[in-house]
């Protein structure tokens, strides 16, 4: 594995439908963040626009992120696979020394950098996806033969879960448990195997889930929130009324009524919440569009890079799909009550710095795949003609 790293380029191609889709699920967090925490932000910092502010700053922040990681190259991150699994657990490290770490509500995943909070979890998923695509390049063969290439990178993974299970945060290590398996089985791992580890990580989640009191409340909750509707079903039946609420187009922007001082987490876990109140169904099966979008486009992606014999911008592309639709998928899911509550976050619209500024980095990566891509491949057309 070399160590050269190839200096930036500006010559940038970029995907302007995949582009589009990004900054109009960002552009669109920006507005339901603001509508929804309007309330909220007056009441603890006597202006309406507080959080609106912060999470406009951080789309700003969030397009020069897309900017510079799309100009740089793929064989830079393909290489510094290794260092990407040591900052990973150097940074899951960090939260647990006093004065660097924060903790909120019982769990310390942040890392306090003063007016700014950053969850490392964010960012660990990225960095061990682009750790085990880097791997799948490197052993390949040993993945699609021999049941210790595929076991190799799910015990790194088992180290880095156990970390995230202390902070706790067992929602980021479902989620990299689940987009890792389904990168070992999109790159060839035996099926048997694939099907044993499945049922055994199965497993270990349902033990996980019920292990815990607080875990086994949020399932207990989740099956029937109507039987405990002031309390522990409390979040869910808010969310529940307010989907209920919006009918087809909505109360209309700012016309939500559970966002004042009903529905917790208004503003970051429960936003699809609102969003659904005020646009309605037709809001709803938008955002659900540029969302399935998203990931198809990662997968065709995905696809034109195995064409082009590029493996580890394939891999990559197709964790960053999974990533992206199964944190929209669960977090909707969540909000619809037909999944227990997880705290994620919706990729691109909820409040909250880390989560935008990580997806922004993986929109870069996503925009920098199609720009390395030959143009024959992308544009069938020209190849034709």
């Amino acid at each position: 594995m070399t160590s050269d790293l190839v200096l930036f380029r500006f010559d940038l191609r970029v995907d302007w439908l995949l582009a589009s889709c990004a900054l109009i699920l960002m552009l669109l967090g920006v507005v339901m963040v603001g509508s929804a925490s309007f309330s909220m932000s007056e009441r603890i910092f006597g202006s309406p626009y507080h959080y609106l502010i912060r999470q406009s700053l951080f789309a700003f922040m969030g397009l020069f992120l897309i900017l510079v990681v799309g100009r740089v190259p793929l064989l830079n991150w393909q290489n510094m696979r290794m260092w990407m699994l040591v900052i990973s657990l150097v940074l899951l490290l960090l939260v647990f020394v006093p004065g660097l770490g924060k903790t909120v509500n019982g769990s310390t995943r942040w890392l306090d950098f003063g007016l700014f909070r950053f969850q490392v979890s964010e960012l660990v998923k990225l960095l061990m996806l682009v750790y085990l695509s880097g791997y799948m390049v490197a052993h390949q063969e040993e993945v699609r033969q021999n049941p210790w290439g595929v076991l190799r990178p799910l015990l790194v993974f088992v180290l880095v879960a156990v970390l995230m299970l202390i902070e706790p945060d067992f929602g980021a290590a479902v989620v990299l448990l689940a987009t890792m398996m389904g990168v070992l089985f999109l790159a060839g791992a035996r099926l048997w195997l694939f099907g044993i580890l499945s049922l055994l990580g199965g497993a270990v989640v349902v033990w996980l889930s019920t292990s815990a009191a607080y875990r086994l409340a949020r399932i207990t909750s989740f099956l029937d929130p109507w039987a405990d509707p002031y309390d522990k079903g409390f979040q869910l039946t808010q969310s529940l009324i307010a989907i209920g609420s919006g009918s087809w187009t909505g109360t209309g922007l700012g016309g939500s009524v559970q966002k004042l001082f009903y529905l917790p987490e208004a503003h970051t876990d429960f936003l699809f919440a609102i969003l659904a109140e005020e646009l309605g169904l037709l809001g709803v099966s938008m955002v659900i569009v540029l969302f399935s979008f998203m990931v198809w486009r990662a997968f065709r992606l995905a696809y034109w890079s195995l064409q082009a014999e590029k493996p580890f911008a394939a891999y990559l592309s197709y964790g960053l799909g999974i990533w992206i639709g199964l944190q929209a998928f669960v977090n909707i899911g969540v909000n619809m009550g037909v999944l227990p509550t997880k705290g994620l976050t919706l990729p691109l619209m909820s409040y909250g710095g880390s989560s935008t500024l990580v997806m922004c980095l993986v929109i870069g990566l996503l925009l920098r795949v199609y720009h390395e891509l030959p143009p024959e491949i992308t544009t069938p057309k020209e190849k034709a003609s």
